[in-house]
């Protein structure tokens, strides 16, 4: 039987989620929780990587098992055994031939920061200590709807066939005088996309860079001439979208 499993994490204590020599991960854990409990070694897949640091609002991930138990009973074993800053939400059983990856229709990131020194903020947003033009990296922001290569904002390296993203959401959110998040979701990012996309925007309202630099940046497909990447503490995957679920 195929079962997904829907969880939250603080990536904090974690080099990323997918499991790695020498190096804790969400996956290893997750794993190691499942195998303990249903008394087989469990494999997960997720939905995707998230990077070193990097938080889960709401992460899904897929297994193969016979589960005997209530799944509502397998959820708060499970809680009880993982660490504290892993949290378990669901189990649910699907049609085998979903898969936490390859049917998900969309991810949705949100990049917090704040613009004042904020002692309970510094864990989970980047504080900013320049002015910035919310309006003109808005103005900026609204050019992903419309672009579909983001060879720009790919780490060097990586092993992707493809840099075609679909964006359909990019928007600043301001939630108090002082606060603010980039929501950004699309079908598929790459690696390190969120980021270096919020440092490029943060470029464009520190006016370091004008908006025709920023069109240049985005149609070029050139990594140097981008923004830098953000570090990834104010970084959270907040869902993933599927259309059967």
């Amino acid at each position: 039987m195929r079962y997904f499993i829907f969880f939250g994490y603080d990536g904090t204590n974690y080099h990323g989620w997918q499991i790695q020599p020498n190096a804790n991960s969400v996956q290893q854990e997750l794993q190691r929780a499942l195998s303990i409990l249903l008394r087989k070694e469990i494999e997960v897949v997720g939905a995707g990587r998230t990077d070193t640091g990097v938080h889960a609002r709401n992460m899904a991930a897929h297994f193969e098992a016979e589960i005997t138990m209530e799944l509502d009973q397998l959820v708060y074993r499970l809680n009880r055994i993982l660490p504290r800053d892993i949290a378990v939400y669901k189990v649910q059983e699907v049609n085998p031939e979903m898969h936490a990856r390859f049917s998900a229709t969309s991810r949705t990131y949100h990049y917090y920061i704040h613009t004042k020194k904020d002692p309970f903020e510094r864990h989970y947003s980047l504080q900013m200590n320049y002015p910035l033009d919310f309006e003109k990296m808005n103005e900026a922001a609204q050019h992903f709807l419309q672009h579909e290569d983001y060879a720009a904002f790919c780490k060097a390296g990586g092993d992707n066939k493809t840099t075609i993203c679909h964006v359909t959401t990019a928007r600043w959110v301001q939630t108090s005088p002082t606060t603010w998040y980039f929501e950004i979701t699309a079908n598929r990012f790459l690696r390190n996309m969120v980021r270096a996309v919020v440092g490029t925007l943060i470029d464009v309202g520190r006016g370091k860079i004008t908006m025709e630099q920023f069109l240049d940046i985005l149609h070029n497909g050139s990594r140097s001439d981008a923004g830098e990447s953000m570090p990834g503490n104010a970084l959270f995957l907040e869902d993933v979208g599927y259309m059967e679920l």
